[in-house]
């Protein structure tokens, strides 16, 4: 599913009009049906309702909403801003078409002073302020009344997007002046801002209606953001050949583990097995061999000269793909041979962990990474990468995508809607995973996965965009069955098989 960004939204409802053909009116009717439908299904009609409307478009379907409302007996008391006599187009004809149904309980359309309603706990607050086209922070009264709906107890609903919240960027925004919504209901497709987490708590429960916007536009129109959905992803999948034997299935390399952090190596070996590699050799220190033999006895060990440590590069002719990082430890020589790995390294390279803290900690090597890595950093992780601690979540995005376009690397940064950063400057987010995941060994598990697909003979973005999906959807059907309290990095291998089952239903 593509991500448009605000000039496109708009550009989107523009073509719609003109090629479907619909009036614009008529699509606000089509889209406020669609709101009002969505608010009937979970309020009862006795549910007392309170709406604000601003001047533009989105409070012109805040004002459709409440006719509609109030024709199927909902009590609805509306109040229109209108502060500089001036509304759309649109906005009028409801504003008009909400006077002459003589439905609602009360309508008031302020120009200059507002004395606020009571907002009580039994009340639904419908926030039809601003939608996607704002670009400026809220100030003044309006920032004033977003203060009052949020300290209030009722529930509130905020059409398209939460008055105050921009459509991507709010590095910049004032966050108190944004509106907490209960629930949002989004047309047509999710804005950008919706995937970030500092974002969250404005969105309250995200849904998004259907209001039949053109599907030649969306198609046409190139995205630089979109999310992954399951029915993209089945092409991808990679049959087995009946004949097939192991070394046709890949062969996998992972260098991890130092002496007390046996455990990550374990989990990344288990789960690039677990991803149908054909072979997988573990590189780690001499005194995590008996760990390794009984932990994952599917592997063949290659020991390190070392007893706690990586400490030299190994040859990695014969090898699919590389996965390193892994609790490997910081030491210094450890760090200079996870460089001179990398840098002999030509099969294709997973980095996560301790690889990319060595890195940061080492930041002229970046320019020795070689083309094509797959760097999984977590949020801190991506700070360090990038030498500078970021504003916000949006900015933190654009970083991973400058580093990605630097080194021409995929970047996966991790979260609860994981984004991979391509090196073509495009977005590809994650739509699976819970925050039963948020748990020690889940990043390791995911370096396991990513590596074995590689190793299978995916191409990099297809191995990052399938792996994390597998990965979420493996810690959601953990979820489903464990909880999320009580779910382990290592739950989420042992739901691999489950998710590979899914995909190929």
């Amino acid at each position: 599913m593509k991500i448009f960004n605000s000039t496109q939204i708009r550009e989107l409802d523009a073509y719609t009009i003109e090629h479907e053909p619909v009036s614009s009116i008529e699509l606000m009717e089509r889209a406020a049906k669609a709101i009002t439908y969505a608010i009937t299904e979970r309020w009862a009609v006795q549910t007392p309702i309170i709406v604000f409307a601003g001047p533009g478009n989105n409070g012109g379907d805040a004002l459709a909403v409440a006719r509609m409302l109030a024709e199927k007996g909902y009590q609805v008391e509306v109040y229109l801003f209108n502060i500089h006599d001036k509304l759309s187009d649109d906005c009028a004809i409801n504003r008009q078409r909400l006077i002459d149904s003589k439905r609602v309980k009360n309508f008031t359309e302020i120009s200059v002073n507002f004395d606020p309603p009571q907002l009580d706990n039994d009340m639904l607050v419908i926030d039809g302020l601003f939608g996607s086209g704002l670009n400026k922070p809220l100030a003044g009264g309006f920032a004033s009344l977003v203060k009052y709906i949020n300290q209030s107890p009722s529930n509130v609903v905020s059409i398209d997007i939460p008055s105050g919240l921009m459509t991507e960027d709010n590095t910049q925004n004032v966050r108190v002046n944004i509106v907490k919504a209960d629930l949002t209901l989004t047309l047509q497709q999710k804005k950008l801002a919706m995937l970030l987490a500092d974002n969250q708590p404005y969105l309250g429960e995200l849904r998004v209606l259907d209001i039949r916007l053109s599907q030649e536009y969306i198609a046409q129109t190139k995205a630089h953001f979109s999310i992954i959905e399951e029915n993209d992803l089945r092409p991808l999948l990679r049959g087995r050949d009946d004949f097939a034997h192991k070394g046709a299935m890949g062969n996998a390399l992972i260098i991890a583990g130092s002496y007390g952090m046996s455990g990550a190596a374990v989990l990344a070996t288990q789960a690039c097995l677990r991803s149908g590699a054909g072979k997988v050799t573990v590189h780690t220190p001499k005194r995590n061999y008996d760990i390794m033999q009984i932990a994952v006895p599917e592997a063949v060990m290659q020991m390190d000269h070392e007893e706690t440590c990586f400490s030299k590069p190994v040859d990695t002719e014969g090898f699919d793909a590389l996965g390193i990082g892994p609790g490997l430890g910081q030491q210094e020589n450890t760090a200079i041979a996870m460089i001179a790995q990398l840098r002999r390294t030509i099969c294709p390279i997973v980095a996560d962990a301790d690889a990319l803290n060595i890195l940061s900690t080492h930041r002229a090597w970046m320019q020795q990474l070689p083309k094509g890595i797959i760097l999984t950093p977590h949020t801190k992780e991506l700070e360090r990468l990038a030498g500078a601690p970021c504003m916000g979540d949006y900015e933190r995005l654009d970083k991973a995508r400058e580093l990605a376009d630097h080194l021409q690397a995929y970047i996966i940064l991790k979260g609860h809607y994981s984004a991979l950063c391509t090196p073509e400057g495009n977005v590809i987010f994650n739509s699976t995973g819970n925050s039963g995941m948020a748990t020690a060994g889940s990043g390791d598990v995911l370096t396991g996965i990513i590596t074995g697909l590689l190793a299978r003979g995916y191409h990099q973005e297809e191995a990052c965009t399938l792996g994390m999906y597998l990965h979420g959807l493996a810690g959601d059907l953990a979820a489903k069955d464990l909880g999320k309290e009580s779910l382990i990095a290592g739950d989420i291998i042992k739901y691999l098989p489950s998710a590979f089952r899914r995909m190929n239903d």
